[in-house]
């Protein structure tokens, strides 16, 4: 990746933290938490040791940045709202991350055959390896969450009311279960040539499939949301991968020229390689998390 877009990645991310900290000042009720101010700690005390070259920080990077800034979002959630994830429960807090394991193992597998992306300059020993992958994973669920919470406190949430009155009928719940299924299914089957560009469909599928199911138990949906012209978690649920990714891709210099992101420690640092061509995948993987 070039200059361009290391200071595109970066104008992205100010604009985005101009914004967030404007809202959060008009909004705030109470101070910040301590956990807040030691997520923002960790964050810079990272950052400094990427630029020093400290090896096991190159190395676990990752984690350690998305530790903090969980710490650091939901603080700033419990700073506007009065409560938060970590402050209503940590233990559920915790569950999440562990929950957040198996489910990103989910999309590894797929990754096995779609080859969408790689990682690069991982430990040698298996341990540190293993702990790596198991801490970075960790981070990604409640990461999507959290962020959902804060854009939603801070009010920047979808149109909020529409008429409502409309029931989406059973049988398009039922389409959708089978476009979703298809989703699912065609990029495993798809030409190799074709597969890499398909990850988006895998995010797609998973969307179409599990919300007409959660509308049927009776839990979040955004079908349900539409029948009742409820709009404001659309900005929530798409936008928080799209504010990860800004905050992970302008935090890394030294890109390849392919366009791939990388860690600006080379092959010392554990580096994700994620072609442009699924940027676009991202967009549906928060939907159930508003």
């Amino acid at each position: 990746m070039n200059g361009n877009h290391i200071l595109l990645g970066i104008v992205v991310l100010a604009v985005m933290l101009v914004t967030l900290g404007w809202r959060y000042s008009a909004l705030k009720k109470a101070p910040l938490p301590a956990w807040g101010w030691a997520g923002l700690a960790i964050i810079l005390l990272a950052e400094l040791l990427l630029f020093l070259r400290v090896h096991w920080a190159c190395v676990f990077f990752t984690p350690i940045v998305w530790t903090g800034y969980l710490l650091f979002a939901d603080s700033l959630v419990c700073s506007v709202k009065g409560s938060s994830r970590i402050a209503d429960s940590l233990p559920g807090f915790l569950g999440l991350a562990c929950w957040s394991v198996p489910l990103w193992l989910i999309f590894e597998a797929y990754n096995l055959r779609l080859r969408n992306w790689t990682y690069v300059g991982l430990p040698e020993n298996p341990l540190l390896r293993g702990l790596g992958y198991a801490w970075s994973f960790a981070t990604i669920w409640p990461a999507i969450f959290e962020t959902a919470d804060l854009l939603s406190a801070l009010g920047l949430t979808g149109p909020g009311k529409t008429p409502a009155g409309f029931v989406i009928r059973p049988s398009r719940h039922l389409t959708a279960l089978v476009l979703g299924l298809a989703c699912l299914i065609f990029p495993l089957l798809a030409p190799s040539g074709l597969r890499g560009y398909l990850f988006g469909a895998v995010w797609v599928g998973f969307v179409l499939l599990l919300d007409p199911i959660n509308h049927s138990w009776g839990g979040r949906s955004l079908l349900r949301d539409f029948e009742l012209g409820e709009t404001n978690r659309l900005i929530p649920s798409f936008a928080p991968d799209w504010c990860v990714e800004s905050c992970g891709s302008s935090g890394t210099t030294g890109h390849a020229p392919s366009g791939y992101m990388s860690s600006r420690c080379g092959k010392i640092g554990r580096c994700l390689k994620c072609p442009r061509r699924d940027i676009l995948a991202l967009l549906p993987s928060g939907w159930n998390a508003g």
